[in-house]
């Protein structure tokens, strides 16, 4: 697998260097073309070349991964000119997040009262700059869009967001636009008035983290530096190491709620935090910060996020971080306060783990995106409010499996690395769930959940120590099953930490099962695939939302205005090799199949059988 990965025939990697989302160009889900990457992908890239060090004792081609992170998607000095003119006592102007797409732009109100950042001036004091080190959370890549860096359309890869709009908004209703807008694309104001109203606009730039991607470079660290040192080859990776304490130091930015309110708001005029009152020391959907291009105009801001979702926790990484010296982080408070995140992330968990075993939404200290009173039947976690699906809604944000995987998946690391017995509790019940909604057949072949269908709520608010009690009247279904083997790799990892610490028979047989059943009928020429069939791509010519009156160009000249489609502002889409089958089925053909090659799919099943190797010698 490692091998195929990395062979430059199957095109994993630009020339850069940089690990592609997929193999494929034609591929819209999260980003909304195949060589485009994300951070996701990178930390993916990190896991996989820590356990190629662990089984070939090759440190290079990790810390390669690392400076690679660092050079593209962590965004350098020049790509954040300004953060020294960040005032941390009023971090950001309120905008509140609307349901409906046409409720943008969302206005800036001054009047509403934001909170301090109370890290801002221990980071700046730990690392003598006041630069943030997080990554962006997407980049195109090959510069398919023609944005460039800063307007000038040639730079790749280049920084660009796209989701901006709500929890309505999906990816096939976005309006991509360049991380540092200049003018130069899109309307007199750049794209700055599709997402924000103000009475003027500068030239700025501003990126947004994803913090389970930078969870989990941290977590690949921690394996890293675990297996580095038992060859005792520490020293070759220190570098690395140190870095992902660092960026584990401002991941911190995930614990605050977006405008550093307390937890609890029911209204815009809720309290503003002072200090740590505004953290909920969970992992939050995002942190974002941006700032003026102009270096004389001076201005910047930072932001965290309201949203809180189960899906995106990472107990390993915070363990690792409060636990392990050579990744405890150098700002004053940060050991402190990933400790507390530990025994938090773990209580979350159990509040939302339903009577059957899986893991429900999350919670939220702004309902809605604007502050508005949840529902009084409610029951909140520290004081926000259960959201069944946080933050997006199209499809929604807790529907798939995939979720579960991924963050039990930590969770069972964090078992395994520490015997945890509240860890313990949660994947006794959730390992039981999963099992009995998987099948291996006797060919190898397998369906594990997919969909997954939630009513009932948890049966009390939770704000105290030790853990929530069990829920009896929060459900879930399984709707409908997958072979899909990304899903299944991280599924098999979690069932394999699990069954080694506690000597579950069924649990490593199915993990073994799964990854042998991969192996043996889902293999080709560049790692492992299964068909798709893509209904939902019938979208792919859906109107976008766009302001009546507002008209601008995207870099290649595709008008964007009222009338413009997803494909319409992208129509070098129909250029590409397969757009010929989705464009007969948009006409009325068959739903088209791909065999997609993701990168952290690949790299979730070539982790995993590696993985199994090593807790399991003998098979």
């Amino acid at each position: 697998m490692y091998n195929k990965i990395h062979d430059p025939a199957n095109g994993y990697f630009s020339p850069q260097g940089v690990p592609y989302h997929s193999v494929e160009t034609l591929l819209v889900e999260a980003p909304d073309q195949g060589h485009e990457t994300t951070s996701e992908a990178f930390s993916y890239y990190l896991w996989l070349e820590a356990m190629y060090g662990k089984i070939s004792g090759d440190w290079s081609k990790f810390n390669t991964a690392w400076t690679t992170m660092e050079k593209y998607i962590i965004p350098s000095h020049n790509d954040q000119p300004t953060n020294d003119k960040y005032d941390a006592s009023k971090p950001a102007t309120y905008a509140g997040e609307w349901n409906d797409i046409s409720q943008y732009p969302s206005r800036l109100d001054s009047g509403v009262s934001v909170g301090s950042d109370p890290i801002a001036g221990e980071l700046k004091s730990a690392y003598g700059t006041s630069d943030i080190y997080g990554m962006h959370w997407l980049l195109d890549v090959d510069n398919t869009y023609g944005f460039g860096r800063c307007g000038d359309g040639t730079t790749k890869p280049a920084y660009i967001n796209t989701y901006q709009r709500g929890p309505e908004e999906s990816v096939f209703e976005t309006i991509p636009q360049p991380s540092c807008d200049t003018f130069k694309f899109g309307g007199p104001n750049g794209f700055l008035d599709l997402f924000t109203g103000d009475a003027s606009y500068a030239k700025q730039w501003k990126y947004t983290n994803a913090p389970d991607a930078d969870a989990r470079a941290v977590q690949a660290a921690y394996w890293a530096l675990t297996w580095a040192t038992e060859q005792g080859k520490q020293s070759q990776i220190s570098t690395a190491v140190s870095n992902a304490a660092k960026m584990g130091d401002y991941l911190r930015y995930a614990m605050y709620d977006k405008y550093f309110k307390q937890p609890g708001c029911t209204s815009t005029s809720c309290a503003a935090g002072t200090g740590k009152n505004a953290s909920n020391y969970l992992l939050s959907w995002y942190y974002a910060w941006g700032g003026a291009t102009d270096t004389s105009a001076g201005w910047a801001w930072r932001i965290g996020s309201s949203h809180n979702h189960g899906g995106y926790q990472n107990p390993m990484a915070a363990w690792a971080l409060s636990n392990v010296n050579a990744l405890k982080p150098k700002g004053s408070t940060a050991v402190s306060d990933w400790s507390t995140s530990l025994t938090r992330q773990i209580q979350f968990y159990k509040w939302l783990q339903s009577a059957e075993g899986a893991i429900a939404g999350g919670a939220t200290n702004s309902w809605e995106g604007h502050y508005a009173a949840p529902p009084s039947s409610l029951p909140k976690f520290f004081g926000m409010a259960y959201d069944w699906e946080p933050v997006y809604h199209d499809p929604p944000s807790n529907q798939w499996f995939g979720f579960q995987a991924w963050s039990m998946e930590r969770v069972a690391e964090y078992y395994y690395a520490t015997g945890n017995a509240d860890a313990k509790t949660v994947l006794d019940k959730w390992v039981s769930w999963a099992l009995s909604g998987t099948t291996v057949n006797s060919d190898g072949t397998f369906q594990i959940p997919s969909t997954l269908h939630w009513t009932g709520q948890p049966d009390a608010s939770f704000s105290g120590t030790g853990m929530p009690s069990a829920n009896t009247g929060l459900h879930v279904t399984i709707a409908d099953y997958t072979d899909d083997i990304g899903v299944a790799g991280s599924y098999a990892k979690t069932l394999m930490f699990y069954a080694a610490k506690s000597g579950n028979a069924q649990a490593k047989s199915t993990a073994k099962a799964l990854l042998d059943g991969i192996w043996k009928n889902n293999q080709d020429s560049k790692g492992v695939s299964v068909a798709e069939t893509k209904t939902d791509y019938n979208r792919l010519d859906d109107p976008i939302y766009v302001p009546s009156g507002w008209t601008g160009k995207m870099p290649n000249g595709d008008t964007i205005n009222s009338n413009s489609t997803f494909i319409s502002i992208r129509s070098w889409y129909k250029n590409d090799p397969d757009w010929s089958k989705v464009q007969s089925y948009l006409n009325g053909g068959s739903a088209p199949v791909f065999h997609y090659h993701r990168f952290w799919a690949q790299t979730d099943v070539a982790t995993a059988l590696g993985q199994y190797g090593l807790l399991f010698p003998n098979g």
